[in-house]
Order: C-alpha cells, then sequence, then structure tokens
C-alpha cells in the first residue's frame, strides 16, 4: 500500500472521483441515514425511499442493490487510464501485471480484516474468506489480463462469454438433492460450488452472495467499466459522440438484463446475468451523466463533497469500519437531540456520523495524503 503525498496533475477526470464518491457516500453511511427514517416521518414517499436503501430479500432490485456494482464499475474505468499511462510510460505487460497481482493479493487481504475482525487466528473454521475488497482485487486483476491481450471487441465477447457460461450453470448443472435450474439461496449452482471449494465459513451458511462462483458474473462490470474508461479516453472521439456511445451501451445493457431478467431473475446475492448487465447500464448512464455535468458544462462545484471521498475510498472504508462515529456523535449532540422526537435520533446520529468521517477525509485531502493500494 503506498500512501500518495503529492496529488498527480494528470488528465485525472473529476467526474471518475466524484461518481466513486457518491458510491462510496452510500456504502459508508448515506444509506442507512435515509432507511432510518422509514415509518418515521409519516410521509410516504419517503418511506419508498428508505425501502431503496436495503438490498432485496433475493428475486427483485432495490437501489442499494447498485452500489457495489457501481464501484466495479468505476474501478473498470479508472484501471483503463492506469494501464493507458503506464503503457505510454514504457511500462512492460510483466511489470504490470505484477503489479494488479501484488494489488489483488492486498485487497484479498485487507478484505480477509475487514470481514473477520477480531480474527480468530485459531479457528480457521470460522473465518470468512470473501470479501468485497477482495472481489475487486480479482476483478481488477483478470480485466488487466484481458485489456492488456485483447481488443475492445474481443473483451466485449469475453464478458457476454461469462454471462452465458454462468447462465447455463445456473440451470443446466444438476445440484445434488436439488437438480438443475434451483435458484433457491439452499439449491443454487454458485452456492453449491462454493461449499465445495471456499474454505471457512460462508455468509448465510449455505451461501456467499461474495462466494467464488459469484466472482466470474460480477467480474464482467469491470469488463464493461475498462470498456467505458476506453470510450472517454478516446483522443478521436468529441464529447457529444463519447456521451452519445455510453448512452446507448448503458440504455442497451439495461434492456437486455430486463429482458434476460424474464428467464434468470435479477438477483443481487446470485450475481445473475440479468443483474449484470441491468446494473452495467445503470452504470454507463451514470457515468455519462457526470462526465456531461462535470467535465462538459463544468458545473464542478456541486462534486467537491463527493470527490473528497472519492480520492480516499479505501481510507473511507476502513475508517468507517474501525472508527465508530456514531458513537462521537452520541457524545457531543446527545444533549442537543433532546429537543427532537427520539424516532429521528437513529437518522440524524447516522447523518452526523457520516458528516464527522468526512471531515476527517476533507482533511487528509487539505494534507494532500491519499491512500491507494
Amino acid at each position: 500500500m503506498d500512501t500518495i503525498q503529492t496529488e498527480t496533475k494528470s488528465k485525472r477526470l473529476m467526474s471518475i472521483d466524484a461518481v466513486r464518491g457518491l458510491d462510496m457516500l452510500f456504502i459508508s453511511g448515506g444509506g442507512a441515514f435515509i432507511s432510518k427514517l422509514h415509518g418515521v416521518t409519516g410521509h410516504c414517499w419517503i418511506d419508498a425511499l428508505a425501502v431503496q436503501m436495503e438490498h432485496a430479500e433475493w428475486n427483485g432490485f432495490t437501489f442499494f442493490d447498485f452500489i457495489f456494482p457501481l464501484f466495479l464499475f468505476i474501478s473498470g474505468v479508472s484501471l483503463t487510464f492506469s494501464l493507458t499511462r503506464n503503457l505510454e510510460k514504457g511500462a512492460t505487460k510483466k511489470f504490470l501485471y505484477e503489479k494488479e497481482f501484488k494489488r489483488m493479493v492486498i485487497l484479498i487481504i485487507l478484505g480477509l480484516i475487514y470481514k473477520n475482525t477480531p480474527i480468530h487466528i485459531f479457528e480457521p473454521s470460522t473465518l470468512r474468506y470473501s470479501s468485497v475488497l477482495g472481489r475487486i482485487g480479482i476483478a481488477t486483476f483478470v480485466t488487466t489480463l484481458l485489456f492488456l491481450n485483447f481488443n475492445s471487441r474481443q473483451r466485449l465477447m469475453w464478458a457476454f462469454g461469462i454471462l452465458l457460461a454462468y447462465y447455463a450453470a445456473m440451470f443446466l448443472v444438476p445440484v445434488p438433492g436439488y437438480g438443475a435450474g434451483n435458484l433457491t439461496l439452499e439449491g443454487n449452482f454458485a452456492g453449491w460450488i462454493d461449499r465445495m471449494v471456499v474454505p471457512g465459513r460462508l455468509k448465510q451458511g449455505v451461501f456467499d452472495e461474495n462466494g467464488f462462483t459469484t466472482d466470474f458474473p460480477a467480474l464482467v462490470i469491470t469488463i464493461f467499466g475498462a470498456w467505458a474508461g476506453e470510450m472517454l479516453r478516446n483522443k478521436n472521439t468529441d464529447d457529444r459522440r463519447k456521451l452519445l456511445h455510453m448512452a446507448t451501451a448503458g440504455i442497451a445493457l439495461m434492456a437486455i438484463g430486463l429482458v434476460w431478467g424474464l428467464h434468470f431473475p435479477i438477483n443481487k446475492h446470485l450475481w445473475s446475468s440479468s443483474f449484470i448487465s441491468l446494473t452495467s447500464g445503470m452504470a454507463f448512464l451514470t457515468m455519462a451523466l457526470f462526465y456531461w455535468l462535470i467535465e462538459v458544462r463544468s458545473y464542478r462545484k456541486w462534486a467537491f463533497a463527493f470527490v473528497v471521498i472519492g480520492m480516499n475510498s479505501l481510507a473511507m472504508y476502513y475508517i468507517n469500519h474501525f472508527v465508530d462515529f456514531r458513537h462521537t456523535a452520541h457524545r457531543l449532540f446527545d444533549g442537543v437531540l433532546v429537543i427532537v422526537d427520539k424516532s429521528y435520533h437513529p437518522s440524524i446520529i447516522a447523518f452526523i456520523a457520516l458528516i464527522l468521517l468526512w471531515f476527517v477525509l476533507y482533511c487528509m485531502y487539505r494534507k494532500k495524503i491519499f491512500i491507494k493500494v
């Protein structure tokens, strides 16, 4: 892990950091602030919004299901800029393979620590080896291999090939005791494979949404992100065409996902092929919107709060896990909150905790300290 003391003056797109920051905002407390308002205000629209800040129980889709896929997508966008910049500086493929492999290993280790603290080192069977950070590391490493060895069209063939292979396996491979095509928590193909090959414990006992098998469809989102990054980096295309290409890709992928979902249900836990297509399309449109607002229209001030987060996303993820900002919020503001109805306290405390966390990141931003892997 490196601590970068100076902010590079390369052709960094503010819109990428802003999207990443918005995404991390929801992961690290923004979603909780809204969800805790459910049933409190008496307004139906707030309750409807709060429901969207929780994951769908199984089949179906909520806005919160989109958050992690969006981060995988942005990882692919950023990866394109990083790899291309290194290639232009004369870096060899071997160097880039090694660099991304080391990054993958570090992220897997960080994910292992994150998911298992306090770690019971003498009871390895209790450890959960699957993690968000590990998935990001695997996805970016595989995308690196594809990016350095195949052109855009070939990588898209790989992407859809993986989604089709996963689709076929989920419906055609019989699971002992359940048969083929069983998409329940206990009987699905992905969970069966993970129970056989993944050590330690799975999140739901018989299944883990971040398990080994679902890594395959999930990494496709990063491949699509790298495709979007190529669109943004294309010096021979003006901004209007870049936006048109991204919007077209987004709408097409969303349409594919919705149609595919008629047979292979949209399911975040299974990372179904329809879910991958739908969220990849949404990510394309999100990236296009931010690029249009920030890079094309030059509306930048509103995005500053997101950029502060986006440039230190790993720091935010880890600090939020190990530092109890809600406890601090209680200690600082419980005396003031007596004037507010108690039903609002959980949401207000979540919001204050988020502000405190953001302030820490802002101090790091002012000191030009950015934690990267």
